[in-house]
């Protein structure tokens, strides 16, 4: 049997993040008397690989919670997008096999180079206005991306990658690690801790070679 693809980045206190990084405390520990350890986390919901629900950037969408699991789980397209310098472009989509997938991922530059280091890069690659626009006007569900957000960098102010995605019902996934991925169809699981009512979750994604898992 063919083993899952592990596309989770770790999360530790020192990891890359966009606001506050996660920190921890010791419960209980082995070592003070206790039967075992037992840490407490405090994380942001867009910590690590994380799923961005509709209601991020819609009041009143659908929250993480809420999404559908045949939006999450089934067909996805790995594109190879790591000659993209900076913005990702309904050309840059077109061109590297997108259409007729109902899920995509976006494996860049960022898989080895911007997603590997424990602050912000200056420059990354992000999804544009147009690539956005294009995956909404084909019917696209779920996309995701190799750094913590799937906004360019010239456009984190307006966010109209996240707007254009979330008013149309697109799940975004962010902080992909994609660098042992080759493009391709594969078998996507991505299960969304359900947050109620929330914005956002932590989401563990695991791709599988579509054929193995059909043929399993």
């Amino acid at each position: 049997m063919t083993d899952a693809i592990d596309i989770n980045i770790p999360i530790h206190t020192e990891m890359l993040h966009w606001g506050r990084r996660p920190t921890f405390e010791m419960v209980e520990e082995i070592a003070d008397g206790y039967p075992s350890d037992v840490s407490r986390w405090l994380i942001g919901a867009h910590t690590g690989t994380h799923v961005d629900a509709p209601s991020h950037f819609v009041p009143g969408a659908t929250t993480v919670d809420e999404i559908a699991m045949d939006s999450v789980v089934g067909p996805v397209r790995v594109l190879d997008l790591r000659h993209v310098a900076e913005e990702i472009t309904a050309e840059d989509l077109a061109a590297a096999g997108a259409a007729g997938a109902e899920r995509v991922l976006f494996r860049t530059r960022n898989s080895t180079d911007a997603l590997t280091r424990n602050v912000r890069s200056e420059t990354w690659v992000g999804l544009g206005p147009t690539g956005a626009a294009w995956l909404v006007e084909h019917g696209v569900r779920f996309a995701g991306i190799d750094y913590m957000t799937m906004e360019a960098p010239a456009h984190t102010e307006a966010w109209p990658t996240h707007v254009a995605l979330c008013g149309a019902g697109v799940v975004i996934l962010e902080n992909a690690d994609l660098s042992a991925v080759e493009p391709g169809d594969y078998l996507m699981v991505c299960q969304p801790v359900p947050f109620a009512g929330r914005e956002a979750a932590p989401a563990p994604t695991v791709l599988l070679p579509l054929v193995a898992a059909v043929g399993s």
